[in-house]
């Protein structure tokens, strides 16, 4: 399978077209969300409410996979609208998370389960013969590898990253900052192909993944920004990207899914906004994905430069004119 070349096209074998599939497996999420929201169905009074639910749900799923930070935009929404209950309520935060993330891995596996599988595949196959020849093999090595460093940062900084960072003003600066990266990064010519990316290479992108765990660095924005400081298209630098969510989301959620979950004592009034919330992640996440694709064959990241600028800026002027705090 070429891993560069366009795998969403337009009318699989036996199929209707691809983007008619995915508008209608989106459209039937999010209907089923919205219903939920409405009935109210499994929220309590005085916590999460399920209409909050799924505006972060929604949040999450576009966040996550275009190049603005999820992570950031899940505390400025809060932020903005007032909604104190995910900050004042930590343990609930934590699994509320988890289903978020859930929603947008359901996505991305979906979208790419092609990939995915022969991505699978070429790994085994490396491990058994411990030679790499086809491209498949050499590009799932590139994401085994890239993956590590996240994950080491992750499980070693997770409590300085929960308690150092993630205040509004900081978000803030990293939009901007991390904005100014994007946009160097994608004037950077294309030169190279994901299956030439070796060991060395996929180390780097796993270090700069490891950037994204500080709120409004955008673990998507970043590893588009190696991708192309590398050489990448922009079309191969977003596909790597998705690709690199799978590992180590799956991890995370594994992970804070037995602890904070399955071992965790959850209060009432967690199951309504956990379902809406996966299932508007998930939702938004599928069309993240087709829109974002589609829109970099034929334009540059700039779109998204500026939306990260005008975000800080405003988050920024909000605090400066007292309108919100600094911190949440």
């Amino acid at each position: 399978m070429d891993f560069d070349a366009a795998t969403d096209g337009s009318t699989p074998p036996g199929g209707r077209p691809r983007g008619t599939a995915i508008w209608m497996v989106g459209a039937a999420a999010l209907l089923l969300a919205t219903l939920l929201a409405a009935a109210r169905v499994g929220e309590r009074p005085g916590a999460l409410s399920n209409w909050q639910a799924l505006v972060l749900g929604l949040v999450q799923g576009l966040t996550e996979l275009l190049p603005i930070s999820s992570s950031g935009h899940l505390i400025v929404v809060p932020w903005l609208g007032g909604w104190r209950y995910l900050q004042e309520n930590d343990e609930f935060n934590q699994t509320f998370d988890v289903a978020l993330h859930l929603g947008t891995l359901i996505a991305v596996a979906g979208y790419f389960r092609r990939d995915l599988f022969a991505l699978g595949a070429a790994l085994v196959s490396v491990l058994r013969t411990r030679r790499m020849q086809r491209p498949e093999e050499r590009v799932a090595i590139v994401v085994a590898v890239a993956t590590v460093p996240a994950a080491l940062v992750g499980a070693a900084g997770e409590s300085v990253i929960a308690n150092r960072l993630g205040e509004p003003w900081q978000i803030a600066i990293l939009l901007a900052v991390f904005a100014v990266v994007l946009w160097l990064a994608d004037r950077r010519p294309a030169r190279r192909e994901m299956a030439s990316l070796g060991p060395g290479t996929a180390l780097a992108i796993g270090l700069a993944q490891s950037l994204s765990l500080a709120p409004g660095v955008s673990r998507s924005g970043i590893t588009i920004s190696a991708g192309r400081f590398l050489g990448l298209d922009r079309d191969s630098a977003a596909r790597l990207s998705f690709l690199l969510l799978v590992p180590i989301t799956f991890g995370a959620i594994a992970f804070k899914g037995v602890t904070e979950v399955l071992l965790g004592d959850l209060p009432a009034g967690t199951g309504g906004p956990f379902v809406v919330g996966t299932l508007a992640s998930a939702a938004s996440g599928l069309f993240a994905i087709w829109a974002l694709l589609g829109y970099v064959r034929r334009h540059d990241y700039s779109l998204f430069v500026v939306y990260r600028l005008l975000a800080a800026a405003a988050v920024l002027l909000l605090i400066a004119t007292g309108v919100r705090a600094a911190t949440f």
